[in-house]
């Protein structure tokens, strides 16, 4: 055993320990009860959207969630979720940060004259953490024009574009 090398598992156990707080931040944002404790102050969002600003703050996040929940419902109905571990872009090697695919199913609910209505989106996320833990990194990849189109379209407009 002596002359086994000593093996690192320390990118395996910040992987782990940040994949609880990944799970953490789907659930808080299911839930629409985010804890944005587990964010580093300075912690920014990639926004990946056509035309958007480069980067959003966390209080630009807040806001923006806000505004989601007032209008949809959430759910990533991906079962089971499999998170994968990322790498440090320079070296290669798993840096602690966590990544998945899913798809999230994201609900217009009914009003007084309309049904709810629902579309699923595909999804890619990653986070990467600071030293403390705290997500300081959030991107995610979806086609949210898709989603918003396919939620407030009616069916006859639908049907009119596969016509054509």
């Amino acid at each position: 055993m002596a002359c086994q090398p000593k093996v690192d598992n320390t990118a395996d156990e910040l992987f782990n320990k940040n994949s609880e707080t990944v799970l953490a931040n789907i659930k808080g944002f299911e839930d629409e009860n985010q804890d944005y404790s587990m964010y580093a102050d300075n912690a920014i969002l990639l926004d990946t959207g056509v035309g958007a600003k480069d980067s959003l703050s966390l209080d630009d996040v807040k806001k923006n969630d806000k505004m989601l929940w007032e209008t949809y419902d959430f759910k990533l109905i991906t079962d089971p979720l499999v998170l994968l571990p990322g790498v440090n872009p320079d070296t290669k090697k798993p840096d602690g940060s966590v990544r998945y695919y899913g798809e999230w199913e994201v609900t217009l609910p009914a009003t007084d004259s309309t049904e709810a209505k629902s579309a699923v989106m595909k999804y890619y996320e990653s986070l990467d953490f600071n030293e403390e833990g705290k997500i300081i990194l959030q991107q995610g990849y979806g086609d949210f024009g898709g989603l918003f189109t396919a939620l407030h379209s009616d069916d006859a407009d639908k049907s009119s574009m596969m016509e054509e």
